[in-house]
C-alpha cells in the first residue's frame, strides 16, 4: 500500500535541466541569479541521499587520517531524513560513526535537569542513539546552568570545537524567518555562540519537532552566525513548498541581517539542497524564460502570459508584440505568430476554468466546462481534515454543490481536538452541571462525579501537561457540534456529515502517529459504501502541522486501493484538490474557479463562524495573526481580483481547485 501519494503530485512537469543541469556550461546559464550553490532533487529523499554520501565521504576519509571527524548538527524535521539515511547507511553498509565528534546546534532554555524535551533529546531520537558514537563525543550547550554562568558556558563551548580542529560540516535546516540554528533576524555576521530570545514564528516551528504540548523555553543557545561560517562545509536542507519562499530570498536575495541565512552566500563551500517544492519560486523554475530557451507546455505558456500582465500592469488581451519581446518572451511570438494570438488563446484558457457549476452543469454543453453535465445530480464526498476545513477552503463551492441538487457528504477526517482551548471544555462543562442540576434526577451520580473529576483536573493541569482522554473526548464533541451546526446552515443532512477519526491523530500531542493502513481501511470503507462522483480534498500540503498532508495520503492510498481491486465506481469520478488558509493555487495551475457573490462570500463566512472554538484562541496560525474566516476571505478576493486584472470576468471572490489524477 503505498502511504505517500501526495509526493507524486506534480502540478508543473519541471523539465530535469532546470534542476539537474548536465554540465558546468548549463548549471551557470540557469543559475545566474542564484547567489550560492543549491542543488535541486525530485524528492526530498534523493537530496538527504545526496547529503548523506559528503557526510559519509567525509567520516571515511577522516577515518583513513585516523582523525576525527567533527560535525554540527541541526535538530529541524528538515533533517530528518538525512538522519535516517545516514542511520540505515549505519545498520546496513557498516558506516560507523566511532570517529565522529557531534556539536549541538542549539540548545532551548531554561531547561529543568533531566528533562526529556531538548535539542539534544531530539538527536539522540533520530540519529546519535541508533549509530555508534561515543557519549564523550557528543557535546551540546546546556540548557539547565544559571543565567549568569550562560556566557562563560558559551565561551568555553567555543574554545571546545577549535580544540578539536573546527567543525568539518555543520548540517542545518532554516526556518520560515530564515533563521539558521537559532539565529533569529537581526542576528550579526560575526556573532558567536549566545543565548538569544527565540521569537514567536521560531518558537512555533520548534514545537513542532518538539514532540510535546509543552511549551517551548522562550530562549535558546546557539551556535553563532560566526561559528557557523567557519565551518569547512555547509549544508542548509529545505523541503516543500511552505519553505520555498525563504529559499527564495536566501538563495537570489541581498545580504541581510533580516535573513540571516543569506550570510551562508559569503561561504566558499555552502550548499543549499531542496527538493522541487521548494525550490519553486526560484528563477529557474518560476521562470525559466529569464535564463534559458524553454520547453513551452499549456501551463508554462499560461504563467509567461501571466507573468508579462504583472510586469506591464495590462490585461491579457492588450498586450503587444513589443511587450513580448521587451521581456525576453520572444520565443512565444515565434509559436504564436503574433501577441494577439499568443493572447486570444491564453484568456480562453483562463476563462474556461471559470464555473458557478463545480458538479457539472446539467443538459448543457460541457466541451470547454471544466466538469462535464452528467451524471446528474452527482454523488460527492468533501473530506475535511480538521473539522472546519471544508467550510474554510471551499465554504462557497460546497452551498453551490448543495443548493444545484447534488447528494454530498462531508466526511471529516480528524477530531481536531488538540486545538480546542481549555476555556471551551469549562464552559460546556458548566452546561452540562447546570442542565442536571434542573433537568437530572439526584441519583444520577455518574455525571457529578464525572464533572467534579473534570473540574479537579483542569484546575490543577499545568501549561504543557498534556490531556486526559477524557478531555480530549470533550474537545472532540465540541468539534463535532460545530461541524453538525455549520453543515446544518449549508443544508446537510445530519446522515451525510461523517466523522472518521482518523487514529493517527489521536496521539494527544501536536506530533501526530505515523498514517498507516488502518487509518486508510476507514476511509476506504466510507469511499466504498458512496461510490462518489466527484471528491474534494486538501491540496495544502504545506500546512504547518502535517495533518493535512496525512489525511490527503490516506484518501489518496484508499483511491488507489480501490482501482487496484477494479472499483468501477472510479471510472466516473473525478478528484479536485481545494487550498486551505495558508495558499491558493497558482494561477498556472488552476482548473476550476468558483465564484461567489457578495451574498455568498457572507454566507461562508457564517458557516466559519458556526466553529466558535476556533474564532479567538486557534492554534497555528503562524506569522500571520489574521483569523481563518479573514484568511479565506482575503484569499478569496485576492483571487477574484486576479482574474479581474487580466481582463476576465470581475466577481466578489472566488474559490480554486486542481484536478488530480491518479498516476
Amino acid at each position: 500500500m503505498n502511504l505517500n501519494l501526495s509526493s507524486q503530485i506534480v502540478l508543473n512537469k519541471i523539465p530535469q535541466e532546470y534542476y539537474h543541469p548536465r554540465n558546468a556550461i548549463e548549471r551557470s546559464e540557469i543559475t545566474r541569479y542564484e547567489k550560492m550553490e543549491t542543488d535541486i532533487f525530485a524528492r526530498a529523499e534523493e537530496g538527504a541521499a545526496s547529503i548523506a554520501d559528503h557526510i559519509e565521504q567525509a567520516i571515511r576519509q577522516r577515518q583513513r587520517e585516523q582523525q576525527s571527524c567533527v560535525l554540527a548538527l541541526g535538530t529541524g524535521l528538515s533533517l530528518t531524513p538525512v538522519y535516517t539515511e545516514l542511520v540505515r547507511r549505519h545498520r546496513e553498509e557498516g558506516l560507523s560513526f566511532s570517529n565522529v565528534v557531534v556539536f549541538n546546534a542549539y540548545e532551548y532554555f531554561p531547561l529543568q535537569p533531566g528533562t526529556q524535551q531538548s535539542s539534544l533529546a531530539q538527536l539522540r531520537h533520530r540519529l546519535l542513539d541508533h549509530v555508534d558514537i561515543a557519549p564523550d563525543r557528543i557535546f551540546s550547550p546546556d540548557g539547565t546552568i544559571p543565567q549568569d554562568s550562560i556566557q562563560e558556558h558559551c565561551r568555553q563551548y567555543e574554545q571546545r570545537i577549535s580544540d578539536c580542529g573546527g567543525i568539518d560540516i555543520a548540517l542545518l535546516g532554516i526556518g520560515r524567518m530564515g533563521n539558521i540554528a537559532a539565529n533569529e533576524p537581526g542576528s550579526t555576521q560575526t556573532s558567536a555562540s549566545r543565548i538569544i530570545l527565540t521569537g514567536a514564528t521560531a518558537r512555533e516551528e520548534m514545537t513542532l519537532s518538539f514532540g510535546s504540548s509543552e511549551p517551548v523555553p522562550p530562549c535558546t543557545v546557539t551556535m553563532g552566525v560566526g561559528t557557523i561560517l567557519a565551518a569547512r562545509t555547509i549544508f542548509l536542507t529545505a523541503w516543500g513548498e511552505e519553505k520555498a519562499d525563504i529559499i527564495r530570498q536566501t538563495v537570489e536575495g541581498p545580504i541581510s541581517d533580516n535573513v540571516p541565512a543569506t550570510y551562508l552566500q559569503t561561504h566558499n563551500n555552502a550548499h543549499v539542497v531542496v527538493d522541487i517544492a521548494a525550490a519553486a519560486r526560484l528563477t529557474r523554475i518560476v521562470h525559466p524564460w529569464l535564463v534559458s530557451s524553454c520547453r513551452w507546455t499549456d501551463k508554462l505558456v499560461r504563467s509567461a502570459v501571466v507573468w508579462l500582465c504583472q510586469q506591464t500592469g495590462k490585461p491579457i488581451l492588450k498586450l503587444t508584440n513589443k511587450d513580448y519581446n521587451d521581456n525576453g518572451l520572444s520565443e512565444l511570438l515565434a509559436r504564436y505568430g503574433s501577441a494577439y494570438n499568443a493572447n486570444i488563446k491564453i484568456f480562453n484558457d483562463l476563462q474556461h476554468t471559470i464555473t458557478g457549476w463545480p458538479g457539472g452543469k446539467p443538459d448543457a454543453d460541457d466541451t470547454y466546462r471544466p466538469e462535464r453535465a452528467k451524471p446528474f445530480p452527482k454523488r460527492i464526498v468533501v473530506f475535511s481534515p480538521h473539522p472546519d476545513d471544508d467550510v474554510i477552503s471551499m465554504g462557497g463551492t460546497l452551498r453551490k454543490l448543495v443548493q444545484q441538487g447534488h447528494d454530498v457528504h462531508v466526511a471529516y477526517e480528524t477530531s481536531g481536538n488538540i486545538a480546542v482551548g481549555d476555556e471551551e471544555v469549562t464552559r460546556f462543562m458548566h452546561f452540562i452541571n447546570g442542565f442536571n442540576q434542573l433537568f437530572g434526577h439526584e441519583a444520577d451520580e455518574t455525571i457529578r462525579d464525572k464533572y467534579r473529576e473534570i473540574k479537579q483536573f483542569l484546575q490543577t493541569k499545568k501549561e504543557g501537561d498534556r490531556d486526559s482522554r477524557d478531555i480530549l473526548t470533550i474537545k472532540g464533541l465540541i468539534r463535532r457540534g460545530e461541524a453538525r451546526t455549520a453543515c446544518a446552515y449549508n443544508h446537510i443532512p445530519t446522515d451525510h456529515v461523517h466523522f472518521l477519526d482518523l487514529p493517527f491523530y489521536e496521539s494527544g500531542t501536536i506530533e501526530k502517529l505515523p498514517m498507516a493502513e488502518r487509518d486508510v481501511a476507514i476511509v476506504g470503507r466510507l469511499l466504498n459504501a458512496i461510490q462518489p462522483h466527484q471528491i474534494y480534498v486538501a491540496g495544502d500540503l504545506a500546512d504547518p502541522h502535517g495533518t493535512h498532508r496525512k489525511c490527503t495520503d490516506a484518501v489518496l492510498a484508499a483511491i488507489d486501493e480501490a482501482r487496484s481491486a477494479g472499483a468501477r465506481w472510479l471510472d466516473d469520478c473525478r478528484i479536485w484538490m481545494y487550498r486551505g488558509a495558508w495558499a491558493e493555487w497558482e494561477i498556472e495551475n488552476i482548473e476550476m474557479c468558483v465564484p461567489m457573490s457578495p451574498e455568498e462570500l457572507r454566507a461562508k463566512r457564517y458557516s466559519i463562524l458556526k466553529h466558535q472554538s476556533q474564532m479567538d484562541s486557534a492554534p497555528f496560525l503562524g506569522k500571520d495573526d489574521r483569523l481563518f474566516w479573514q484568511r479565506a476571505e482575503d484569499r478569496n478576493h485576492a483571487t477574484a481580483e486576479l482574474y479581474d486584472q487580466l481582463g476576465l470576468a470581475c466577481y466578489e471572490a472566488m474559490e480554486a481547485f486542481v484536478e488530480y489524477k491518479p498516476i
